[in-house]
């Protein structure tokens, strides 16, 4: 299985200032699009793939 870099930083400008709003909005469909890949991936691993990874099928839900 590949490993996905998955985690996105905003720059401290765009946290810091209220009217960027269309980086927000962006950081948020990505970080979206990040969970839906993962719970996609997860989603077609066994049972006991899973187990190895310490997780459950009911994890995937949370995610």
């Amino acid at each position: 299985m590949a490993v996905f870099e998955t985690s996105r930083a905003l720059s401290e400008g765009a946290r810091s200032n209220p009217t960027n709003m269309w980086t927000r909005l962006f950081g948020a469909v990505l970080a979206w699009n990040d969970r839906r890949l993962t719970r996609r991936a997860l989603s077609t691993l066994t049972t006991r793939e899973l187990q190895d990874i310490g997780l459950t099928s009911a994890d995937i839900n949370a995610l």
